[in-house]
């Protein structure tokens, strides 16, 4: 019985990439090949283009695999098993977007210039390499995800520099009125406020935190000085903690705010490209 389970077990632990025993990467090369050897041996000369019979075959392939793969996102929304399975899916909307590098290009047979096709084959090529991005995203930033917060939610992350800003609050009660101020600067500030390229960074230079360290210094004579300081590194260290969450989770989405506006324009970029090809032929 166990002998019989392992391997349907292994399989659907398998990530997307590996589905199946890479079975639409498989594919995909395959449909690649065929592409080059037909481009190779095709009847037409002096090699075929976009405007012969192999060069529409091809762009009709490209135009298909293009508005099937741009249904990933309505797919996501069923859940099924299966060959057809969200995982599988997934796996050949990479390796098919992966191909229409080898079909889009031969179907351009290399001639690019300045007009709507060539910009339909950059959008393309666009939209391939953020995908390669998310796939990259997805293969290595989830585990540094879960590793930076070991056990912790995000909410238990942010409920711990809470508490810790309230015990900072009532330790700078008995300080010098400038210490205290510093502290008071920290506690009003928002940590996570600092735009966009800070999250994505994980860089934030005017960190009021490491601002009252600073200032405050090492040496502290007084006890009620020396505990502020303490709390004050203890929640410098879970803001790094807390800002390492947050830019892992926006490079983990990011690139959906490249791809999927990309992808509309190819769509866009595509129907121009069919249209003016009809409309001249």
């Amino acid at each position: 019985m166990s002998g019989e389970l392992t391997p349907r077990r292994s399989a659907e632990h398998d990530g997307f990439l590996r589905h199946a025993h890479f079975r639409w990467l498989k594919r995909a090369g395959a449909l690649c090949l065929v592409a080059l050897l037909g481009y190779l041996i095709a009847d037409v000369g002096p090699r075929p283009n976009g405007g012969t019979w192999y060069g529409y075959t091809l762009g009709t392939i490209g135009l298909v695999l293009i508005v099937w793969l741009a249904l990933l996102g309505i797919r996501k929304r069923a859940m099924t098993a299966g060959n057809w399975s969200l995982k599988a899916w997934t796996s050949a909307h990479v390796y098919l977007g992966l191909s229409l590098l080898v079909i889009g290009t031969l179907h351009a047979a290399f001639q690019f210039g300045w007009n709507v096709h060539t910009l339909a084959y950059v959008l393309m090529v666009l939209v391939i390499l953020s995908g390669i991005w998310g796939v990259v995203a997805y293969a290595t930033l989830p585990a540094a995800l879960s590793q930076n917060r070991e056990e912790f939610t995000q909410g238990q992350m942010m409920e711990a520099i809470r508490a810790l800003d309230r015990q900072l609050l009532d330790a700078a009660q008995p300080l010098p009125p400038a210490e205290a101020g510093l502290v008071r600067a920290v506690l009003a500030e928002d940590p996570f406020g600092h735009g966009a390229w800070a999250r994505l960074s994980g860089r934030y230079p005017r960190c009021t935190t490491q601002h009252a360290i600073t200032e405050l210094g090492d040496d502290h004579a007084d006890p009620e000085a020396a505990r502020v300081a303490a709390l004050l590194l203890k929640r410098k260290t879970q803001l790094a903690r807390m800002r390492r969450h947050l830019r892992l989770k926006a490079l983990l989405e990011v690139w959906l705010y490249v791809h999927v506006p990309l992808t509309f324009a190819l769509l866009a970029a595509l129907t121009a490209h069919v249209i003016s090809v009809f409309y001249y032929w």
